[in-house]
């Protein structure tokens, strides 16, 4: 081969190398895990719990929403941006408390939308993005009988649903405190609420957002209160996904940081926590905690609750 048409051949070579199709080609094969399902398939399926408010649930339209889900689509325009697909299709799956981490593992879902409580166990089989909600064993009580700290329930009958974390750290304080409690096991949250709205309990443990919630759907709201001391550190919630997805994680984690550290955090976070709600119009009434705008500020995926301590 001559010179000029070897010359000509490189040249060739080169500007094939940098072009746009060259590029495409290059990132495709670079995809992998989540990034490449979705993009093979052309959308993105998001996993959601139908009554864990206000997180995700359904409105009058049967149509998913909620505080975790806003967070979800975030994510989704930052795959919609990499991913240069615009028109990229988002699917809704419900799931439950028993089968979201299956449905994660084996490819079904691709983020878990809800109030996933992030932990060490759970790391074993999934992965979480950054988080976005802190919720701790909180105490309810009519504002009438005086319950503000654990101290207070001294000698009071306090219920907590059978089995539940909840009913285990109230036993675990009641022992260690020696207050004397009589506690009363409840089958689930609706009877636990009934034995505190009847006075048949004094007090009631549960996590404080899923307090809030129940005060907030009751007959007289302004009756009750949440006290100021809990039975256990603020545990993690994070959107789920898949283990050993680096691209996808740091995708996810990078969209939830930049999220985090704008003004529309303040927005979605009052919009399903502090103002009337779809679709009854219920106001939570819970301010964002200084432990969580602490999180916000700096954007964590841990497990660990001492993590998102704020120094008193």
């Amino acid at each position: 081969m001559r010179l000029p048409a070897i010359l000509f051949a490189l040249s060739l070579a080169a500007s094939l190398a940098t072009s746009p199709l060259a590029t495409s080609l290059a990132a495709a094969e670079e995809l992998s895990g989540t990034l490449q399902k979705v993009k093979e398939t052309k959308k993105i399926t998001l996993g959601y719990q139908e009554a864990s408010v206000p997180f995700s649930y359904l409105d009058d339209n049967q149509r998913p929403i909620g505080f975790a889900l806003d967070i979800c689509l975030k994510i989704v325009d930052a795959v919609k941006k990499q991913l240069g697909m615009p028109d990229l299709a988002v699917d809704y799956l419900p799931v439950t408390s028993s089968n979201r981490i299956p449905l994660m593992v084996n490819g079904t879902i691709d983020l878990h939308c809800s109030a996933t409580t992030n932990s060490a166990d759970r790391q074993k089989q999934v992965d979480f993005t950054n988080t976005h909600y802190l919720s701790a064993t909180g105490i309810a009580a009519k504002k009438s009988a005086g319950i503000n700290v654990i101290d207070d329930l001294k000698g009071k009958s306090v219920t907590a649903v059978a089995g539940s974390v909840n009913l285990a750290q109230l036993i675990k304080a009641n022992t260690e405190r020696k207050l004397g409690i009589n506690i009363l096991p409840a089958k689930d949250q609706a009877e636990a609420f009934l034995m505190l709205e009847t006075d048949r309990a004094q007090a009631y443990a549960l996590d404080d957002i899923q307090l809030a919630v129940a005060i907030a759907r009751s007959k007289q709201p302004a009756l009750y209160m949440i006290g100021s001391e809990t039975l256990s550190k603020a545990e993690p919630f994070g959107i789920m996904l898949r283990r050993e997805d680096p691209p996808f994680k740091a995708l996810a984690d990078r969209a939830t940081a930049e999220l985090y550290a704008s003004p529309e955090i303040e927005v979605i976070y009052k919009k399903w926590l502090q103002q009337p709600t779809p679709p009854n119009g219920i106001n939570y009434n819970v301010p964002m905690s200084p432990a969580l705008r602490n999180a916000f500020k700096h954007p964590s995926s841990s497990y660990d609750p001492d993590v998102y301590a704020v120094a008193k």
